[in-house]
């Protein structure tokens, strides 16, 4: 009787579900309460204050729910640009009436998965190291479900969180997503070009504007020791889409043992990803990543990483001869 109990416990154990994150109209109807949450856990209000500094602008990168670092970049970035004190704690009441007010649209709305978003075709595993990607016929997502999250700015655990029980991989499925295509708008309903843009190589971000307005912020992973960003001013030579990735030997990355030039083919899960915007520095540019979670938290080859949506955003409103201005200010340090 004990065993049959015992077993009866492991099998309730072994079928219970994932536990779900917060629903949409939890999301959509969330306040902040005057306190920034300092765990690790998804919440509503930050869900929020992550999609609506994305639809401003003002990129959060991966919408997770977590106060984390690039969210706290953009909501410093969004205050300053307002005019609101910038505090250590930047998410404030001030700052989130501020962001409230900068969109009426639910932050959280269903979506039905398309034939494209399923389609394929889908890679096994994406190969750890460069050597072993360039015999791949490309670089895609790895499941729908990535695809799914990165069409619409998130963390595959959030879009997990968001839809318990869902696998994504059936078109016609309705599920519940960040609303980020209002985004696509520019400020006050025009679509300026980029005029110029600043990369801070110790706040790992970029600022592009139009003449002396702001008009987007991106959290950005900027250079390494092993090869740092150049400094200066420099200029856009090149915008790609859909790049492929030519690896020179001469670099001598460490994780990269090949002593001879390999290409990579192109796809969103390429080491430089969706976009290469050259610059007019060999060897340097402005690029996607196969790891949007990584940005701002790793390093770079010597490059300046964005998220794919961020990276694709960008280049739609730049052209050539951009100068790009790399700074990097002493009162700021390097997490």
């Amino acid at each position: 009787m004990i065993r049959l109990l015992v077993g009866m416990v492991l099998l309730a154990c072994l079928v219970r579900p994932a536990v779900a994150g917060p629903d949409a109209a939890t999301i959509n109807k969330a306040e902040f309460k005057g306190k920034a949450p300092a765990d690790d856990k998804i919440h509503p209000a930050i869900v929020k204050a992550q999609v609506l500094l994305d639809r401003a602008n003002f990129s959060p990168g991966e919408i997770d729910g977590k106060l984390g670092e690039n969210a706290e970049k953009a909501l410093k970035a969004f205050a300053e640009a307002k005019g609101l004190a910038v505090n250590k704690l930047p998410l404030t009441s001030e700052v989130w009436a501020a962001l409230v007010a900068t969109s009426a649209d639910a932050v959280i709305v269903d979506y039905k998965i398309t034939e494209k978003d399923v389609k394929g075709p889908f890679l096994k595993k994406l190969p750890a190291k460069m050597e072993d990607m360039k015999s791949l016929k490309s670089l895609g997502y790895t499941s729908p479900r990535e695809a799914v999250a990165e069409k619409f700015h998130m963390s595959e655990t959030l879009l997990a969180a968001l839809n318990p029980g869902r696998k994504f991989d059936e078109a016609g499925l309705t599920i519940s997503v960040a609303n980020v295509a209002v985004s696509e708008a520019k400020p006050n309903g025009t679509k300026p070009a980029v005029t110029r843009i600043e990369v801070d190589k110790s706040a790992q971000t970029v600022k592009a504007f139009a003449n002396s307005e702001l008009i987007f912020f991106f959290p950005a992973t900027v250079g390494s020791e092993e090869k740092p960003t150049p400094s200066g001013t420099l200029k856009v030579t090149s915008i790609d889409v859909s790049p492929y990735y030519r690896y020179n030997p001469d670099y001598k990355f460490k994780e990269v043992r090949s002593r001879r030039a390999f290409t990579i083919k192109p796809g969103p899960n390429n080491p430089v990803g969706v976009y290469w915007i050259g610059l007019s520095a060999e060897g340097y540019g402005i690029h996607g990543t196969s790891n949007p979670s990584k940005v701002s938290k790793a390093e770079s080859h010597g490059c300046v990483r964005l998220t794919n949506w961020d990276v694709d955003k960008l280049a739609k409103f730049l052209k050539k001869g951009v100068e790009v201005s790399f700074i990097e200010r002493a009162a700021q340090n390097r997490k």
